[in-house]
């Protein structure tokens, strides 16, 4: 790794935390900190150029770095674990990283990249985000000469690169399975889907494509989870699926395009009495495992590397700041199917 000496500014660096959150939660429900404006001490430190900080720091590539790590979705817990494995690799080779959640608010999303931008950030990570939700901010990012990488998220021109995995080839795998081995080849099913999030928008055209192919199994209805709570909010419209839908075997079963809402319809079903209703996930959420290994109505999930994702993200990254080339576009980490047989 090629060495970088890098002179920190206090006065640019205070600035730029005054738009930024820190601190990532591993918790799901816990909210990251708006950091404190700069105390006058502080900015009369800056201004006379003393502290350490200011000092020239001799590193890695990334050391030194102020790193935006940027999501509208910080509650999803595979989301908040990606943020959280990004900002431990990048701030152990040195980087100050800024964790931003906007609460499922592209609006706000778009306000705070404007404003990282503006600020100076060195580099910008969206993580679970659609980049063409907020195509005009990045362009802005792009022209300041500021790398965008991506994490779970689309790819546009101008990135670096997104790190993800295969989300067609993973809504193959679990629609296959569900489809053939689980169902048989024929049945009734409910898609739950989210498809403003990129990934799970590649999901559900595998599931559009798959069961075209199926004469014998019927789509009753696609419903949309939003993703503040997609637990309970799946959960209340499967309660009211099987209202609609009383009787015994009327639903074969439920495809969702994610773990979370899959552990929601999992517990109407349980709540229901509906064992014969088979649920299958993408994630390889920790809560769904355990509930395959748990022999409940949830039967399969594909397991995504959200680990790898962020350690592409922070290679490529150290190669950027490294000056090396980076070759841009989708980078994928392998997934896994997780069925009872093979759930630890």
């Amino acid at each position: 790794m090629r060495k970088m000496k890098t002179i920190m500014s206090l006065a640019a660096a205070a600035a730029l935390a005054g738009v930024l959150l820190t601190g990532c939660s591993t918790e799901a429900d816990e909210k990251t900190a708006v950091t404190a404006a700069p105390t006058e001490a502080a900015a009369t430190e800056a201004a006379s150029g003393t502290g350490t900080e200011a000092e020239k720091t001799e590193g890695g590539a990334l050391a030194g770095k102020k790193i935006s790590v940027m999501t509208p979705y910080l509650t999803s817990v595979t989301t908040n674990q990606m943020a959280g494995y990004i900002k431990e690799d990048l701030e152990a080779e040195g980087a100050e990283v800024f964790v931003i959640d906007t609460a499922n608010d592209f609006a706000e999303l778009a306000s705070r990249i404007e404003d990282v931008v503006s600020s100076g950030t060195d580099g910008i990570v969206l993580v679970s985000a659609d980049p063409n939700q907020v195509a005009n901010q990045l362009q802005d990012a792009f022209d300041a000469d500021i790398p965008v990488f991506g994490c779970d998220s689309g790819f546009i021109d101008g990135m670096q690169i997104n790190a993800t995995s295969d989300n067609y080839q993973m809504g193959e795998l679990i629609v296959r399975y569900l489809f053939d081995d689980l169902m048989g080849g024929k049945g009734t099913v409910i898609a739950l889907t989210h498809r403003p999030h990129p990934g799970v928008v590649k999901r559900c055209e595998a599931f559009d494509d798959i069961i075209k192919e199926y004469p014998d199994i019927k789509l009753i209805t696609e419903q949309h989870v939003p993703a503040e709570q997609p637990i309970n909010d799946a959960q209340d419209i499967v309660a009211n699926l099987l209202t609609a839908n009383p009787d015994k075997d009327s639903i074969t079963a439920v495809f969702a395009a994610w773990d979370e809402p899959a552990i929601g319809a999992a517990k109407a079903l349980q709540e229901a009495g509906r064992d014969e209703v088979i649920v299958t996930g993408v994630d390889g959420n920790e809560q769904a495992v355990e509930m395959i290994k748990d022999g409940t109505n949830l039967k399969a999930t594909v397991k995504q590397n959200f680990e790898g994702m962020a350690d592409i993200v922070c290679e490529q990254m150290e190669k950027y700041f490294a000056g090396e080339e980076i070759e841009n576009g989708e980078m994928y980490a392998p997934a896994e199917l997780i069925t009872q047989e093979n759930a630890q």
